[in-house]
């Protein structure tokens, strides 16, 4: 039985659109976070859409129930992820990128992004998504279930275009970490992009104008 679809902030054309970009939060934060910077990347005819992560409760934050994509047992560490969530959420991610599809987005016309815990369930969704996609953004992300990445990827997604954005100074998911998913991606057959800023854990202006640029090389 498919995954009930998670509810979603949207934003773009009222009708049909030409592309989309399925954005997924970080902890504690929900699908309006990067709605107010969809005008910034000048894509009228792609239609965004932010999901709402289930809430449920976080180990490293002492159990607090928060909106989360998965429980965190230690950040940015081998097995500190609760695999079998990852699994679920990776499930409902699905199912939306299924839902454009079925709108008549092609996959080969979606960008699947998300932010630092969001980030990392873009990752392992987008890779082993059975359609090949536009292209996949990691902003301050890190990888998830590592050890199950080559039996687990896609065909169809292991040359799909990423772009990997991270905090010089972040100071919740460490460069390394992001780096250390960049240098697993960045195979012969994908094109890798590999963009560091001087902020912490964060978004900026510049680093906006480097994702509007590669969003516009997929979906333009």
């Amino acid at each position: 039985m498919a995954p009930a679809l998670l509810p979603c902030v949207e934003a773009g054309p009222g009708g049909d659109a030409d592309g989309a970009v399925v954005l997924l939060h970080g902890l504690g934060a929900n699908g309006h976070d990067f709605e107010p910077i969809v005008p910034m990347f000048g894509l009228p005819r792609v239609r965004f859409v932010f999901p709402h992560a289930p809430s449920r409760p976080v180990t490293i934050n002492g159990g607090m129930v928060m909106p989360a994509w998965y429980d965190i047992l230690a950040l940015a560490r081998p097995g500190g992820e609760n695999a079998e969530q990852v699994r679920a959420s990776s499930a409902q991610v699905d199912a939306l990128l299924d839902r454009e599809v079925a709108r008549g987005v092609p996959a080969s016309r979606i960008v699947l992004a998300g932010f630092s815990q969001g980030a990392a369930l873009a990752l392992h969704a987008g890779t082993r998504y059975p359609a090949g996609l536009a292209g996949i953004l990691f902003l301050s992300g890190y990888e998830v279930r590592a050890s199950a990445r080559e039996a687990e990827s896609s065909p169809r997604n292991r040359a799909t275009p990423i772009l990997f954005c991270h905090g010089r100074y972040d100071q919740v998911v460490p460069l390394a970490g992001g780096r250390m998913a960049y240098e697993a991606h960045a195979t012969p057959a994908r094109e890798a992009l590999w963009r560091e800023f001087p902020i912490g854990h964060e978004v900026s202006e510049d680093e906006i104008g480097v994702v509007r640029d590669w969003l516009h090389a997929r979906l333009m």
